[in-house]
């Protein structure tokens, strides 16, 4: 028996092939396609065929994978380019379609009476704008709504869609279509804790209770001292209409951080129609939480607000625009460090979307932007804990191997004093998009060797791991609305590393060195893991398991490990 949804597609080709001229009647390819939505998705019908749909168009680059070698020639310490990186120009001659694919997706798109525009620095990305009815028989596909059950948010996509034969390989994908995104998640209030024990450090007793600037300072190194470099931009991102406020920044400085000037602030970059309202009962926990914990922290650092604004409705649009409003700066706007809080399930995300979002990744810290991201609060559930899932999921982009994913820790008692252990939400695990990097490809082999074909089957052995590293995630003062309360998540955990290596930039800046840029090579050089804490305690449970264990080495928890300023000082040349 056909089913009705098979029907419709079978009538959406139909009714293309009978309104098309015979120049369009070549045959057509499926692009793209899913059995079913995204969990979570209920399709409540076919989408109102006046409806306007923005459409993305991702053209095959020229040579992704030149850049690719590129970023590692001069991300690798060993290699004698280390440090030199690229130009936006440069990036461009590798990422932008060749001639002919151009000539072949705007031929397309005219005979078919469609405007374009490209929104890339590269023009591998070009905007349509057509009506459902449209978008159905141009691409063969059946747009439908489909609502999330728990924001109840309402998307418009479709399971499948085609192409001619010969447009195909010139395509790499169009969006949104068959990815089904909700608002980007941010972090999960204030979440319990463990009792396990760690290598011993000796730490402030109240930071157990309360996380503050002076824990951190003191449990990692972190120097007070002011920066000097005003061409050293720290980058914040903030999504899903988080403001951070100016009035709760100076209540946190001035009792956290009393050797700063309390009325200190960030600049604020808008993109997507984004801004930072002031009102305090605006005031967004997450984008408090980043920006006093950067601000706070790396002392001096100017620090750029990311406004994303919800203008594209599409949380991957915004990822994408906010990568390309960066490469568009000039290299003294343009952050040398980037933190995002934010993030998405795997699942959500169709391969080719997902790979799309790397490649932007990609192709700025091919310019010299060292890119961290939290690794997400459910365990191995994925951005959110969820006991009902029978394989663990990996969230994104954290599994992207062009970027610094971050898990977190927490500190316990024991042993006469308080310690780290990894932290029961840090997300962490094995992409399912991405195959496992040559600089972790030892890591991951020693780990799931040690699992001894514990969890086989419920998570990809051949994928990229994740978190790279991490850092303490738990009890974070944080001033919200005019009121202190604490909160943790990986998204507390990320702006700290990134703040420390804002202050590592600082350094090598002021003596005449280049920015950092993509991290991974170094740490898992031998010389850069020296230089992290290792944490072999703790678990990450979720899917009815107990999750992976934090071991010695590498482990999908807490990565390779939590930063020693001291030590990543002389891992970089500065000592």
């Amino acid at each position: 028996m056909v089913s009705l949804r098979a029907r419709s597609f079978v009538l959406a080709a139909l009714v293309a092939l009978a309104t098309a001229s015979p120049t369009h009647l070549e045959a057509r390819t499926i692009h793209e396609r899913r059995v079913a939505p995204a969990p979570g998705f209920t399709d409540l019908g076919p989408a109102p065929a006046d409806d306007q749909l923005k459409l993305r168009i991702a053209l095959k680059s020229t040579n992704i994978v030149g850049l690719e070698k590129e970023l590692m020639a001069v991300s690798d310490p060993r290699s004698a380019r280390y440090g030199q990186h690229l130009t936006p120009e440069q990036v461009a001659e590798y990422v932008k379609p060749t001639a002919d694919t151009l000539s072949a997706v705007t031929s397309w798109l005219e005979s078919n009476n469609i405007a374009s525009t490209p929104i890339s620095p590269a023009g591998d990305l070009l905007q349509i704008q057509i009506p459902v009815s449209k978008a159905n028989s141009l691409l063969s596909a059946e747009f439908s709504l489909f609502k999330h059950t728990n924001s109840n948010e309402t998307n418009i996509r479709t399971l499948q869609y085609s192409l001619p034969a010969s447009l195909a390989p010139h395509v790499a994908y169009l969006h949104p279509t068959t990815s089904f995104t909700t608002s980007i998640l941010p972090p999960n209030p204030k979440l319990k804790l463990l009792n396990k024990v760690n290598t011993k450090r000796a730490v402030d007793a109240s930071c157990l209770e309360e996380a503050t600037p002076a824990c951190l300072q003191e449990l990692y190194g972190i120097p007070s001292a002011p920066a000097t470099q005003k061409n050293n931009v720290l980058g914040v991102s903030a999504f899903s209409r988080q403001f951070a406020i100016f009035e709760d920044l100076q209540s946190f400085l001035t009792e956290l951080r009393p050797d700063i000037d309390p009325t200190t602030r960030f600049n604020v970059l808008p993109v997507d129609g984004g801004a930072n309202t002031q009102l305090p009962s605006n005031a967004g926990l997450e984008a408090n939480l980043d920006i006093q914990y950067t601000v706070g922290l790396a002392t001096n650092v100017p620090v750029t607000f990311i406004a994303v604004g919800d203008r594209t409705t599409d949380g991957v649009f915004g990822f994408v625009d906010e990568v390309n409003a960066l490469i568009a700066l000039s290299p003294a706007e343009r952050p040398t460090v980037l933190t995002t809080s934010y993030g998405f399930n795997e699942f959500q995300l169709t391969q080719p979307v997902a790979q799309g979002l790397c490649n932007a990744y990609l192709q700025l810290t091919a310019l010299g932007t060292s890119i961290l991201f939290a690794s997400g609060d459910g365990g191995v559930g994925g951005v959110r804990a969820n006991d009902t899932c029978t394989v663990f999921n990996p969230t994104e982009p954290a599994g992207c191997p062009w970027i610094t994913t971050v898990g977190a820790t927490e500190l316990i008692e024991g042993d006469g004093g308080l310690h780290e252990s990894g932290v029961a939400f840090s997300s962490g695990g094995f992409s399912n998009h991405f195959p496992t990097p040559d600089y972790q490809k030892q890591d991951i082999h020693q780990f799931i060797a040690g699992l001894d074909g514990q969890y086989d089957g419920q998570y990809n052995a051949s994928g990229r791991g994740f978190p790279d590293v991490s850092a303490l995630g738990m009890n974070f003062v944080v001033y919200s609305d005019r009121f202190s309360t604490l909160v943790g998540g990986t998204s507390a955990s990320s702006p700290i590393f990134a703040s420390i290596i804002s202050l590592l930039n600082d350094e090598l800046i002021g003596q005449g060195k280049s920015p950092l840029g993509f991290l991974n090579p170094l740490l898992y050089s031998a010389t850069g893991r020296a230089a992290l804490n290792d944490i072999t305690n703790g678990t990450n449970p979720s899917c009815g398991t107990d999750g992976f264990s934090a071991t010695s080495g590498w482990d999908p928890i807490t990565g390779l490990g939590t930063p020693n300023y001291a030590k990543l000082r002389q891992a970089v040349g500065l000592a």
